[in-house]
């Protein structure tokens, strides 16, 4: 009886620990399939974390002023092998003389002794005289003027009557011109207010207070309202334009700062954000042009047909791709071929003007990017270049507009070297403080890069928009 009953306990004991051992099996098993998955999220995440790490101005778009200090450096083209600076042989390029009749003044040097002694006389001239030319600025000081008002008293009913201020005398301490030179001083060569007034005072004798300098930007802004609607509606019924948009401060507060580019007139729009609503704001409901950009979202309520992805952009995501490890790394490798070589037919269109030919060497090049977006796009293997391939398929014709379409370009370079002083611009000056600030900051680039645009002298346009202001005439526009 003992033994049967030892048996028995034993049997049961050794069940329990049976089944401890079969629970702990499992949870051994839990765990280690739970390891794994984190194991594998954990690769993806440093994966994604490295990625985002080695972003820099050639695989991605971030500007070549916010690469770490670690960023590759850019490409270069292979050594020539020749020394730097003009070769042998060059025809030098000195500076050009100005014609006699646009010379203000003439000294004549002339030689009185030879150098053998003998002295020269009247007359003993040969040849034409050797024409050396000096540049030099005369010097400068602002020319004040007193309109002195003189009141009369009407021996009829006594009443004393003031002189007014004729037409074309502003109403203010200063004219058009040296407004017009503050302004362009601090919109085209971004001088702070404080070195405006020193620079003011050095060069012209012109005594200024920053908060002048403020009223007279805000002047200036009011005499452009018309020039800029003007340029906004010639923008809206452009056939083809380029759209970029960057950061902008109000008040230390997010803004955007929009610039709408053709190859004569550029308008800026300071709106709240980077919003598809704000691109439909700035171009208007009803354009109907081509419009060039990056891939950014906010402009997929462009029709595939209007628009032009910009190419450059879409090198550095394949630059990115390249950078990647086996099926990803390939299929960059492959992409940046393509775009290689659609640039070298693009160059060779630019030279000769062969449109048909253009379309005929482009056909081979979109078969093939369109079968590597197919592959890519098939299966999931690589989770970036499946959404990559995606994004692209659905704008397919977005791709090739260029191709048929005269004054389409495959990139969006216009638009960005356009903000490029826009940038500047808001870096050193932090934003702008107000609304009003904004309007006329808004309108003031656009003349600016308007007037670079069309070849034009900013300082000279500015002083006749400010000019017609004083006299009540209509501001000239921006045409």
């Amino acid at each position: 009886m003992e033994r049967a009953e030892a048996e028995a306990i034993y049997d049961s004991g050794r069940e329990a620990v049976v089944a401890v051992l079969l629970r702990m099996d499992e949870q051994i098993q839990q765990l280690t399939k739970q390891v794994a998955e984190q194991g594998a999220k954990h690769e993806k995440r440093i994966a994604e974390l490295e990625r985002r790490l080695n972003r820099n101005s050639q695989n991605s778009s971030t500007p070549p002023s916010q690469d770490p200090p670690g960023a590759p450096e850019r490409k270069r083209p292979d050594p020539s092998g020749r020394s730097q600076g003009a070769q042998l042989g060059h025809r030098g390029k000195g500076r050009k003389l100005l014609p006699a009749e646009a010379v203000d003044r003439v000294v004549d040097h002339r030689p009185r002794r030879c150098g053998c002694g003998r002295r020269f006389e009247e007359g003993e001239e040969v040849g034409p005289p050797a024409r050396h030319q000096i540049t030099e600025l005369p010097e400068i000081a602002v020319a004040v003027t007193e309109h002195r008002l003189h009141r009369r008293l009407c021996p009829g009913c006594g009443k004393a009557t003031r002189a007014e201020l004729p037409a074309g005398v502003p109403a203010g301490a200063f004219g058009p011109r040296l407004e017009a030179a503050v302004a362009t001083l601090a919109v085209r060569n971004r001088v702070s207010r404080r070195d405006t007034v020193e620079l003011a005072g050095e060069l012209f004798g012109a005594g200024l207070a920053s908060g002048t300098v403020d009223a007279i930007l805000a002047r200036m802004g009011e005499a452009l309202a018309e020039p800029y609607e003007d340029l906004l509606a010639r923008i809206r019924a452009a056939p083809a334009l380029n759209v970029d948009e960057t950061g902008w401060k109000l008040r230390g507060q997010k803004r955007t700062l929009w610039g709408a580019v053709t190859s004569r007139a550029a308008v800026f729009r300071i709106a709240p954000d980077r919003h598809e609503r704000e691109v439909a704001a700035l171009l208007g409901e009803d354009f109907a042009g081509i419009v060039g950009s990056d891939r950014w979202w906010a402009y997929r309520g462009f029709d595939p047909d209007r628009r032009q992805a910009c190419w450059s952009h879409l090198i550095r995501d394949l630059t990115a791709h390249s950078e990647g490890l086996a099926a990803q790394k390939r299929f960059g490798e492959t992409g940046l071929d393509i775009a290689r070589r659609l640039f070298a037919v693009w160059n060779d269109f630019r030279e000769h003007g062969d449109r048909a030919r253009l379309g005929r060497e482009v056909a081979p090049l979109k078969r093939e990017l369109k079968t590597l977006l197919e592959r890519g796009s098939v299966g999931r293997p690589n989770k970036l270049t499946w959404g990559f391939s995606k994004n692209l398929l659905k704008i397919w014709p977005a791709l090739w507009t260029f191709v048929e379409v005269e004054g389409v370009e495959p990139t969006n370079n216009r638009a960005e070297r356009a903000l490029r002083g826009p940038v500047i611009h808001r870096k050193l000056s932090l934003g702008s403080q107000s609304e009003r600030g904004e309007t006329t900051t808004q309108r003031l680039l656009s003349a600016s890069v308007t007037c670079r645009l069309q070849g034009r002298s900013l300082f000279a346009y500015l002083a006749d928009v400010l000019g017609a202001r004083v006299r009540g005439d209509p501001a000239p526009l921006l045409a």
